[in-house]
């Protein structure tokens, strides 16, 4: 009972990534662990976290060691999905009002179905126990997830979040990918780029400063939600810099 059996991980779980930015409990790495392999998913990687793993960790990830043996431990976020083309954040954290605007939330469920056919590693980011993903790192991902529970106590376990993340992959491929041709994720520093030169012309409109933040959110998670290929990319950047320029040569010729 409870043994890992010698059989091949599916292919959908080959290009998926799990993050775990700064968890506080080595026994909860371990459930995740445990969570991933329950699924097929092995591509563990840790954010704010040095040496070996403790026997609590061990003793939580029951057969899936080989998970925690080749978990890669970043030093930052960015340093962790460096290789990665689309970066998902996760959060409970379902808010009205204004902030509603920085929040463009999909369901799990979506995300298999977004990604099926098309190549390129995609992160799926979860934040400390209790707390979550930090604002600024909600910024940073291309897409937002939320997995919907009940709003009297909608903050899930670390493990079960990443579970049922993971059966969503499952669920939807049953151990098979499609066969779709949809093609290449972006490349991960096209990523990096585009998120610059966003950045760029935002600091360049004539709007109020705090209202940058949210356009600049906006922009990104627009376009990323699309899953553009790399020559979209390069077009969007182009009509990117064009507006850049005309932005600043509108501002000299009014000075």
């Amino acid at each position: 009972m409870g043994e890992r059996r010698e059989v091949a991980l599916p292919t959908y779980s080959k290009k998926v990534c799990i993050v775990l930015v700064e968890p506080e409990h080595d026994g909860n790495i371990g459930a995740v662990a445990r969570s991933m392999l329950n699924f097929g998913f092995s591509d563990l990687r840790v954010v704010g976290r040095e040496g070996d793993w403790s026997d609590e960790a061990r003793k939580r990830a029951k057969n899936a060691q080989v998970v925690l043996d080749g978990c890669i431990l970043a030093e930052s976020l960015d340093q962790a999905v460096s290789d990665c083309s689309i970066v998902i954040g996760t959060s409970g954290k379902r808010e009205d009002g204004e902030k509603t605007s920085l929040r463009h939330f999909i369901l799990p469920d979506e995300l298999p179905q977004r990604l099926s056919g098309v190549e390129g590693r995609v992160a799926i980011v979860f934040g400390p126990e209790g707390k979550g993903l930090l604002n600024e790192q909600l910024v940073d991902c291309d897409l937002l997830v939320t997995i919907p529970s009940w709003e009297g106590y909608p903050i899930l376990n670390l493990s079960h979040a990443v579970a049922v993340i993971c059966y969503s992959w499952q669920a939807a491929f049953d151990s098979k990918i499609p066969s779709g041709s949809g093609g290449r994720l972006l490349d991960p520093n096209l990523r990096r780029q585009l998120k610059t030169e966003i950045k760029e012309l935002v600091e360049t409109l004539p709007t109020k400063d705090h209202k940058r933040a949210g356009i600049e959110e906006t922009l990104n998670r627009v376009v990323m939600r699309g899953l553009p290929k790399d020559d979209e990319i390069h077009r969007i950047i182009g009509v990117i810099n064009m507006s850049k320029t005309s932005l600043s040569n509108d501002k000299g010729n009014d000075s």
